[in-house]
């Protein structure tokens, strides 16, 4: 849908209340510089660089650079122990 139609489905559904970005794409020829840059930086398996699902996650250290990638399926907690050595 349009960000207008995410964004109403969000609050209906989820309670959204925070700002939320838009629409974009994150594979192919128009996939977002973000992504593009993210992809090449930590490809996933087999040195894919496809975003195969929501929810891939990077970790990008205090110096800008592309740490890990993680999977659609790690949870945010599994993430905490790359986080606190990036932020030490």
């Amino acid at each position: 849908g349009e960000n207008s139609e995410i964004a109403e489905f969000c609050q209906l559904n989820y309670g959204v209340s925070f700002p939320m970005m838009a629409k974009i794409d994150v594979n192919g020829g128009n996939a977002h510089p973000l992504y593009q840059w993210l992809t090449k930086e930590a490809p996933g398996l087999l040195g894919s660089k496809a975003i195969k699902w929501n929810f891939t996650k990077f970790l990008v250290g205090k110096d800008g650079q592309v740490l890990k990638r993680y999977a659609p399926t790690d949870t945010p907690a599994s993430l905490t122990k790359d986080v606190e050595v990036a932020l030490a």
